[in-house]
């Protein structure tokens, strides 16, 4: 089959055939199929490349292939977490917890703290702002008839971006909070959980069982079997030239 069919715009890297991946030996524009990013937008991939030659952004690249290499197939990821902020130097480290999490965040700012760091975590109802300060209605609540404080992201980062955190970590934020959190959090981010309440916070379980157990996660336009090729998507603004 060939995978070299003109027409695409944005890249399409998750349907690369595990036969091509060509990136892997760094041979993208020589073998990379039409949707692979060296074809579809080299400019981009330029205009990335530029970023790097931030003196810290260069250091964070170098630090974390290092810690990668040093712990490969061997540290958990808690353990690379800690190497990474040692590495890189870091004194103060943010943690930004679900309430449900508080237990185990204890847990890992002892982690921490026995290897030299400073922590400051943040649970996400902090403030105990009611939800109807987001405009939910009694209905749209978990519990309606009840008290309930919103998820408090933008606050969680400030209260870290105050304490100077150079590395916040998050432990299990809703979907839409890790977003605003990530948005507004000065220090670098990276997440040690990922919610998934029905999963024991595994999520890729939905994808392994795709076709399964959780058939459910399919939309009304599910394919009779799964797309060898990307859609063709347009750049944002193509549809407008």
């Amino acid at each position: 089959m060939s995978y070299d069919i003109p027409g695409y715009e944005t890249p399409g890297c998750a349907y690369c055939p595990s036969t091509i991946r060509a990136c892997r030996q760094g041979e993208g524009e020589a073998r990379g199929p039409a949707y692979c990013p060296s074809k579809v937008d080299p400019d981009g991939l330029a205009a990335g490349r530029e970023r790097y030659d931030d003196p810290f952004t260069m250091r964070v690249a170098h630090t974390a292939a290092v810690v990668e290499s040093e712990g490969y197939c061997k540290w958990s990821r808690v353990e690379e977490i800690c190497e990474f902020a040692k590495k890189m130097g870091f004194r103060k480290v943010g943690i930004a917890m679900c309430i449900s999490f508080v237990d185990l965040a204890r847990v890992f700012s002892a982690i921490l703290e026995s290897h030299g760091l400073e922590v400051t975590s943040i649970a996400c109802k902090n403030g105990g702002v009611p939800k109807e300060e987001l405009g939910v209605k009694d209905e749209e609540k978990i519990y309606p008839g009840n008290f309930e404080p919103m998820c408090n992201p933008i606050s969680q980062a400030e209260l870290l971006n105050r304490a100077g955190c150079e590395l916040n970590v998050i432990m299990g934020l809703c979907v839409g909070h890790d977003s605003l959190f990530i948005r507004h959090s000065q220090g670098l981010v990276t997440t040690l959980v990922t919610k998934d309440r029905v999963l024991a916070h595994n999520p890729v379980g939905a994808l392994q069982l795709a076709d399964t157990y959780y058939s459910r996660v399919w939309g009304p336009h599910k394919p009779e079997k799964l797309p060898s090729k990307p859609a063709r998507s347009k750049r944002k603004g193509a549809e407008s030239r």
